[in-house]
């Protein structure tokens, strides 16, 4: 498996710089190469490139000419609030930062593995568990604010529709499956990512050029379907924590 990673150029100048600022502070470190992990750095410029974009978009916005950039936002906006609305309810675009900002993320994430000199940081299993634990802290923090501490917790034990004599079974029934919950979440992202960079990576080094072309362009589909996935499936969470008693 190590024999099929290769160094990446970014990575290298961000631990150069990094070691030289610890040797310039009197902390010089054994590994200079392994200060800040791959993914660390690839987060970073995943960050800075929808800091560009909402920069970019911020600088034009027009009511009257506006951009194709825009337009494009525009309609992914809309659909992210016509999800949330069919999903949750009136009330579903109050949540629309999160939800959106986790799908971009992961899109972006997925597709800078096309990206020469870069890899998708959704291929480390610590940055889909980050994800996948942000979901879920989430949508149990807005389960509390729309329920009640006492109602939501009442949730877990007896769910609507379930006797309370069965509330003993139910309960770690619940806890089990709202833990598995990050679990799914990271593992799919996770392996999905993992396995199309590995199969260009044994493809390229095999019959370079050509032949993992196809698989790229793969690649492009599955990681935009990755992304509604992940996003489609935190808004079924968060829909099932705030909307309890409409949805039963």
């Amino acid at each position: 498996m190590d024999k099929l990673k290769h160094p990446l150029l970014l990575v290298d100048l961000v631990n150069a710089a990094a070691a030289w600022i610890l040797h310039a502070l009197g902390r010089p470190v054994a590994d200079p190469t392994a200060i800040v992990p791959d993914y660390l750095v690839m987060c970073g410029v995943l960050v800075l490139i929808l800091l560009a974009i909402g920069l970019a978009v911020r600088s034009q916005l027009s009511v009257d000419d506006p951009g194709k950039l825009q337009l494009v936002l525009e309609d992914l906006v809309t659909f992210v609030r016509g999800m949330l609305q069919e999903d949750i309810g009136p009330t579903g675009p109050r949540y629309i930062t999160i939800v959106a900002s986790i799908g971009a993320f992961v899109w972006v994430g997925n597709l800078m593995g096309l990206v020469p000199g870069l890899m998708p940081p959704t291929m480390n299993i610590n940055v889909t568990l980050g994800l996948a634990l942000t979901a879920w802290a989430y949508y149990h923090v807005q389960g509390l604010k729309a329920q009640g501490v006492v109602a939501y917790l009442k949730h877990f034990a007896a769910p609507p529709g379930i006797p309370a004599f069965l509330a003993p079974i139910m309960l770690p029934i619940e806890i089990i499956s709202h833990l598995s919950r990050v679990l799914s979440l990271s593992i799919r992202l996770f392996g999905n990512v993992f396995g199309e960079k590995l199969v260009v990576l044994i493809l390229a080094s095999i019959v370079p050029f050509i032949v993992p072309l196809p698989i790229m362009a793969l690649g492009l589909v599955i990681g935009t379907l990755q992304a509604f996935i992940f996003m489609k499936l935190t808004m079924i969470y968060l829909s099932a924590a705030v909307a309890v008693e409409e949805h039963h």
